[in-house]
């Protein structure tokens, strides 16, 4: 297939003509990556989503967590997590196709979360009190751990939740996003292994936690700090973000 015929089915989606669901593009997912990528080119200072130099960034990522299988048919077992988006120093493929590995020497290690309408995923079958963003921490340190990096050592270390205003302004991500809420648990989710989990929640988790910035930003916070620096592309992404907003009522 041509990609020109590519490009055509992608812009017949917001007409009558389309042949499947505008939300195969517009979509919280397709919002992000456009958004890191112009943050990619164009650095904003003191910007949570600018790259520093030499990173990179990745949709989709799986990070390790410290709660694999042991055994086959461990009954606390989780699997690896997605998530929406990484910046930073890292490797991607070592062990699998998204697998992230994060490099010896690496300076920035970003996660971002993007979000429309949803809230964040409550839990694990295994734990459901263990939500997505003490789980996403929590993986956060595993990745740290298995590069031996001292997170006092990383220059831009952050969890991020990309929602509207709308959404922030209800405070749907406050209590979630609160470290203490994330510390408790983290803190039940390790002591359900007696003493497996003390050593790497107290030299791995614990100093992450401290070292993390967890924040939420909106939408329209960043496509206005992408106008004032690029109106064209900004009102470009502002339109492709007014129909995502359309299309996922």
């Amino acid at each position: 297939m041509s990609q020109n015929k590519l490009i055509n089915l992608l812009e017949s989606l917001a007409s009558e003509t389309s042949h499947f669901p505008p939300t195969i593009l517009y979509n919280e997912g397709w919002l992000l990556r456009i958004i890191v990528d112009w943050f990619a080119t164009h650095p904003v200072n003191d910007h949570p989503l600018t790259l520093l130099e030499g990173s990179t960034w990745f949709s989709e990522a799986l990070l390790p967590s410290a709660f694999l299988a042991r055994y086959r048919g461990d009954p606390l077992a989780e699997a690896s997590t997605h998530v929406d988006g990484v910046i930073g120093h890292f490797s991607i493929g070592k062990t699998g196709k998204a697998d992230l590995s994060l490099q010896p020497d690496a300076r920035q290690f970003v996660v971002l979360e993007a979000k429309l309408f949803s809230g964040l995923a409550p839990g694990v079958a295994k734990a459901r009190y263990y939500d997505q963003a003490a789980r996403s921490v929590a993986c956060m340190a595993e990745v740290l751990c298995r590069a031996n990096r001292d997170p006092a050592n990383l220059d831009g270390f952050g969890f991020c939740v990309l929602a509207p205003a709308s959404q922030m302004d209800k405070q749907m991500f406050t209590e979630f996003l609160d470290k203490e809420s994330i510390r408790a648990k983290v803190e039940r989710r390790a002591g359900e292994y007696p003493g497996d989990k003390d050593r790497w929640f107290s030299e791995w988790f614990q100093p992450a936690l401290q070292r993390i910035e967890i924040r939420s930003i909106s939408w329209e916070e960043l496509i206005q700090a992408i106008k004032k620096n690029d109106k064209e592309a900004g009102e470009a992404i502002e339109s492709f973000y007014q129909r995502c907003i359309k299309y996922n009522l």
